[in-house]
């Protein structure tokens, strides 16, 4: 376990003295704000011509983390494609190999400084519905569980990232090859609503989106948390066999 840290403190250190996550800290902040705001509008106009009410945590708080969605499709393939391209491109891979520590911790240790990033991702996402709180009642239940699928869904876009990176020397190729993966498993949810199709009930268990609905309406599953679980589990343990066989 201590090993497994010490690489997560050094990933993440790594990951913030790089320029691209500060970059991508203030993209995430900006367009985020920018919609905050607007759904704040569209709530008040609606509220003012006296049309249907929804709760600010429904409304705002679900649409914010509906739309953050799709931001972070684009933006975890940036933040994983250096993880082992990077290394392997630098040729310091070898270095990696040779250290005194298992694969697998390796790729914990990854995985959890990553983890780090995404942490100060949802930071930034609590604090836009918090400012409401000292002007109006939250359902709390309802922005914890929208958070937590947040959480849960960067941690599998981060195994699915960390696994592609696995597979290649050139950073762009991974950020490419790990956004086209994502999006496949997240389209995935379009075979569940078409009858023609056999299994839709296996497709529509099998998408990333259709889970994180659940949560961002406020209704907590385990099966849901259990999905996000599996899935990054698996792509980590396909990250620590390829990197098995590269070393042998």
């Amino acid at each position: 376990m201590n090993n497994v840290l010490n690489i997560a403190r050094c990933e993440l250190r790594r990951i913030f003295l790089s320029p691209l996550a500060w970059a991508v800290l203030a993209i995430i902040q900006f367009i985020m704000g920018f919609v905050f705001i607007n759904l704040l509008g569209e709530y008040g106009s609606s509220a003012g011509m006296g049309g249907e009410r929804f709760g600010v945590s429904d409304y705002i708080g679900g649409s914010l983390y509906g739309f953050a969605t799709i931001l972070l499709l684009l933006i975890m393939p940036l933040m994983t494609m250096r993880m082992f391209a990077e290394e392997r491109k630098a040729q310091s891979i070898t270095l990696l190999f040779s250290a005194p520590v298992s694969l697998t911790e390796i790729v914990l240790g990854k995985f959890v400084g990553l983890l780090g990033f995404v942490a100060a991702v949802i930071l930034l996402m609590v604090a836009m519905p918090l400012s409401l709180h000292w002007s109006t009642d939250l359902d709390w239940g309802r922005l914890a569980a929208g958070l937590l699928g947040l959480f849960l869904l960067m941690m599998a876009f981060g195994a699915a990232g960390l696994f592609v990176s696995s597979l290649t020397r050139e950073p762009t190729i991974a950020a490419v090859g790990s956004f086209g993966l994502l999006l496949l498993v997240w389209l995935i949810n379009i075979l569940a609503y078409n009858d023609s199709v056999p299994f839709k009930d296996v497709f529509a268990y099998l998408s990333l989106i259709s889970h994180f609905e659940s949560l961002r309406r406020g209704v907590f599953n385990s099966a849901d948390a259990i999905y996000y679980v599996l899935f990054s589990a698996l792509f980590l343990w396909l990250t620590v066999l390829r990197l098995d066989m590269e070393r042998n």
